[in-house]
């Protein structure tokens, strides 16, 4: 990528680039399967009690897929289901296909009670899949651009939204997301998707994200120009190394017998060059 390109897509908040910028300092190890497809070996619900709840319910079909919904079903309580390891640097595959209806996400660096560095999984009107959230209990700030909705509950098709709270972004909150018209093309709502999470960086991560091979977004938190992100605040609810989870959103407005599936799940760790 030319430098041009690399200055100006540093300068707009929303944009369209060919590809994210890529970490050439990265060195990366073996990619390592951390679903059997059998079990939740490897994985526990929270142990703490978050803003979501006490961890959600979940299990694996007898197809290997693995599932999340509330507990008891429609209850409102939610939560995550965490990795034993804890990540700081690296990168993550998965395939999801969540019901229509369910708020999840994929959160990275997170700690017991589930709060830390959100991917969106939010499958549902006004919902946003692929661009970032933190969220925590003390201060959570969404990076969210855009989102869709469903022209007609009972079909597939969706439409794009404009979010409000982006009328005031100044030019930099993201460093790359796609179009909404990009990430319309490649998403199937429902069937089987693909994602790639990257992240790297010290305690303000720089996070990107792919959507069946779509660039979705490159997020660096420590240059990002939300208006309305605090970096000192965030460090203080942040961590450098945490879990890998996955989200049941706590609340009412999760129906019963509506579920997030999840599988082919493989991270590799990346290190850094002694340069």
């Amino acid at each position: 990528m030319s430098k041009f390109v690399i200055w100006f897509c540093s300068i707009v908040a929303i944009t369209v680039c060919p590809v994210a910028a890529q970490d050439t300092r990265s060195k990366s190890g073996d990619w390592i399967s951390i679903f059997n497809g059998q079990d939740l070996t490897g994985w526990h619900k929270q142990k703490l009690r978050g803003q979501h709840g006490t961890g959600g319910n979940w299990d694996v079909t007898k197809h290997g897929v693995l599932f999340g919904e509330q507990d008891p079903p429609g209850s409102g309580n939610g939560g995550l289901l965490l990795t034993d390891q804890v990540f700081s640097e690296f990168e993550l595959e998965l395939s999801l296909r969540p019901d229509w209806g369910p708020d999840s996400g994929v959160f990275v660096r997170t700690g017991e009670r589930g709060g830390g560095w959100q991917v969106y999984v939010d499958h549902h009107d006004n919902g946003n899949v692929g661009h970032i959230r933190l969220e925590t209990k003390p201060y959570s700030v969404p990076f969210r651009p855009f989102g869709f909705s469903r022209i007609d509950p009972q079909r597939p098709p969706l439409k794009m939204i404009d979010d409000v709270r982006t009328r005031n972004w100044p030019r930099g909150v993201y460093e790359q997301t796609c179009s909404r018209e990009e990430w319309l093309a490649v998403w199937n709502p429902d069937d089987w998707n693909q994602m790639r999470i990257r992240v790297t960086g010290g305690q303000l991560p720089v996070i990107e994200v792919w959507v069946n091979d779509l660039a979705v977004c490159r997020f660096d938190a420590a240059k990002t120009k939300h208006p309305q992100f605090d970096r000192d605040r965030a460090r203080e609810v942040v961590l450098e190394a945490g879990s890998i989870g996955f989200q049941v959103h706590g609340g009412k407005n999760w129906e019963a017998g509506k579920r997030v599936f999840w599988k082919d799940v493989r991270v590799r760790t990346l290190q850094q060059d002694d340069q």
